[in-house]
């Protein structure tokens, strides 16, 4: 099919030259009874035309700052072809209001996360200046399928961001939510009379999108205010003692809000005390630091980190925020892995619970990032180790010591029999080894899955469940210890959210069934939950502070990678 568009590409633009002048015997008919201006300019339009249908077809534009456009084609076509292939940014030659208006907006969209020369920013002024001055069909025709292009680029990426984030092994799925974008252009743009909102209205509607979105503009002027000094460096700096970097760490904790500015700070400028020591508390805590007010190496690194890589930070935040499927009509728990939080929505994007989690080590264990939907909760649950830790850590130890009789171990044959003390036998770990035999853990205090496990099916067999394991603070190594799961640190109160529209659960109940009640309870929920692991390294709280955490599996620098390619991006 690509092949006869080129076909037809190439015979447009031989006839694109013909038509400067009547080229049809329609054109001719239609001359004879208009006044000469009409004539011409209907002449005029049928040649701005076929350049422009000639373009589309082509699949490609020069003068864009990304020339290949073949993805977006079947859009072009679908939104000029109903009009004959007019222009629809143009009105007697010179640009519409609207135009004007959209190119302002692709011009400002670093304020959005996006990088506004992927939308011609720069080119723009010339392209109007070719359109005040003498001009022909040709400039007019690039000019508005330049607009187009840009234009559909340009909503698509605020609406469900510029990859497929299948590719990139985010198992979230955009295809059912993408926009009719020639529909939207024509009806919404074109014809719009209020694009600045039009617009926001495409970018997601969630809370945490929208004060990212805040936060970005106020670091892209903060970026432009800082010096970029460093920090000299220091192996460890305690309240009261002298300090070479004070002036420095006193005009960037000012900049970035944590020290305020009434705070009054110590005349000596040598001495690390006072207003200081709180705002660097408030620095390491919005860091994931330990909020212990030591200029410590880690604390000092922190602050090192240009401004520019923050706002990539915040950025990349954005595109995948722009990959979630979920709506704020309805509850919906959401897990970010490199923060290490839990949070829990009401139906109108209220936060409603919050809570540690542990997530999956960064190399041979990561916790994948998907959303599916949770069905029930199962208490006192048996554990079935997965294949790895089989392999690694308790087949060896059976083979060490090969008994059940002190460790809490069953073996379940093939016809379900079940074997829970005894010498394990070398038989018996071949058939574990081939499948043959199952091994779980059984239900209690010290199982591996706790008390309670929360289940939304999916083809990783990760859950949410409880540990006796779980540390409470510590650490990022130390809360980074699970084989891909996610552990709760406050199950119970997880439990009780989830169940609240089951009739007769509360969190006393789900405390009496976690501890006193019998073995392996399935209870299904009234109604199911999206789960969604998403990976957040910007994240602004509710009260508007600004947290930055470690890129725990390289994701920020993988999606980074994969944006500098430009486009067409893949879908």
């Amino acid at each position: 099919m690509y092949s006869r568009r080129r076909e037809i590409a190439i015979l447009l633009s031989f006839a694109a030259a013909a038509l400067i002048m009547p080229a049809t015997a329609q054109v001719a008919m239609e001359s004879a009874t208009m006044p000469r201006a009409d004539v011409n300019s209907a002449q005029r339009l049928k040649g701005v035309a076929a350049r422009l249908e000639a373009i589309v077809a082509s699949g490609r534009l020069d003068d864009l700052r990304w020339p290949n456009f073949s993805d977006y084609e079947p859009q072009l076509e679908s939104f000029y072809g109903p009009s004959g292939y007019k222009p629809e940014w143009l009105r007697d030659g010179k640009p519409t209001a609207q135009a004007i208006e959209l190119i302002q907006a692709l011009q400002n969209a670093d304020r959005k996360g996006l990088e506004p020369e992927d939308y011609d920013a720069s080119r723009w002024a010339h392209r109007l200046t070719l359109l005040r001055g003498a001009h022909g069909g040709l400039e007019e025709a690039r000019f508005d399928v330049a607009l187009t292009i840009c234009t559909m680029r340009y909503v698509s990426a605020l609406q469900v961001g510029r990859i497929n984030p299948e590719h990139l092994s985010f198992e979230f799925d955009a295809e059912n939510r993408k926009l009719d974008l020639p529909d939207f252009v024509r009806q919404r743009l074109v014809a719009g009379s209020n694009l600045p909102s039009e617009l926001t209205e495409v970018e997601p509607q969630f809370a945490a999108y929208r004060r990212l979105r805040t936060a970005l503009q106020h670091y892209l002027e903060l970026a432009e205010r800082d010096t970029g000094e460093r920090l000299p460096e220091a192996t460890q700096v305690f309240p009261g003692q002298s300090y070479a970097g004070i002036v420095r760490l006193t005009n960037l904790l000012r900049l970035l809000g944590d020290l305020p500015d009434g705070a009054k700070t110590s005349s000596d400028r040598r001495i690390y005390d006072g207003a200081l020591v709180d705002a660097v508390k408030r620095f390491q805590q919005r860091h994931a630091l330990a909020p212990t007010g030591i200029l410590d190496r880690n604390t000092i690194a922190e602050m090192n980190v240009p401004l520019v890589d923050r706002l990539d930070q915040m950025r990349m935040g954005l595109e995948r925020y722009r990959w979630l499927p979920y709506s704020i009509e309805e509850p919906q728990i959401e897990i970010n892995i490199p923060e290490f939080r839990l949070r829990c929505f009401e139906p109108g994007d209220r936060l409603a619970l919050s809570m540690s989690v542990n997530v999956g080590e960064q190399y041979d264990f990561q916790t994948p990032l998907f959303e599916k939907e949770l069905e029930y909760v199962v208490f006192r649950p048996y554990w079935y180790p997965p294949a790895s830790i089989l392999r690694e850590a308790i087949i060896p130890q059976l083979r060490r010591n090969p008994s059940l009789d002190h460790v809490d171990l069953e073996l379940i044959g093939a016809k379900g029999k079940v074997i829970r003390s005894g010498r394990v036998t070398p038989a018996m770990l071949q058939q574990v080894r081939s499948g043959r035999m199952t091994v779980r853990q059984q239900p209690g205090e010290g199982n591996a899955e706790g008390l309670i496990k929360f289940i939304f099916p999916n083809q990783y067999h990760v859950y949410i469940h409880d540990s006796p394991k779980v540390s409470s603070g510590g650490t990022e190594r130390e809360r980074v210890f699970t084989h891909g799961c996610i552990r709760a640190h406050e199950p119970a109160k997880l439990a009780a959210w989830v169940l609240r529209n089951t009739p007769g659960w509360d969190l006393k109940r789900v405390e009496r069934a976690m501890h006193q009640g019998p073995n392996n309870v399935r209870v299904n929920l009234a109604f199911t939950i999206p789960v969604s692991i998403v990976y957040e390294t910007a994240v602004v709280d509710e009260s508007g502070g600004v947290h930055f955490v470690h890129d725990l599996y390289g994701n920020d620098a993988m999606l980074e990678g994969e944006l500098a390619k430009g486009y067409p991006y893949s879908k």
